[in-house]
């Protein structure tokens, strides 16, 4: 906790006596964060890989390359670090999309150290 000075004057008395009082305010802690990763197959295309790192992550056409090859060669990257809904939402729309077009790619989400 973090003591924080609070000044206060009595209205009643025109010489504006202060006082200071000590306010306790409770310190916020961050929320977790979550990293999304990309795992290998044998079967997904190279090029809808970084189209699917193109469109949900928000990625340059050489980012997305890179982190494809990092995907290809270690079999799984991570992609991005978010709060836990939009790491939901991201890997949601991933395997949906990846649904849709019959690819069999996965992408998964666990709690950063």
């Amino acid at each position: 906790m973090t003591l924080v000075p609070v000044t206060l004057s009595d209205k009643a008395d025109d010489d504006a006596d202060t006082s200071v009082l000590l306010e306790t305010r409770p310190k916020t802690k961050r929320p977790p964060l979550y990293k999304v990763l990309l795992l290998n197959d044998d079967y997904t295309p190279m090029e809808f890989v970084v189209h699917v790192l193109e469109r949900f992550f928000g990625l340059t056409h050489a980012q997305a390359f890179e982190i494809m090859l990092t995907v290809h060669k270690k079999g799984v990257a991570v992609v991005g670090v978010f709060s836990h809904e939009i790491a939901e939402t991201k890997v949601g729309q991933v395997m949906d999309f990846a649904r849709r077009h019959q690819h069999p790619l996965q992408c998964t989400m666990e709690k950063e150290d």
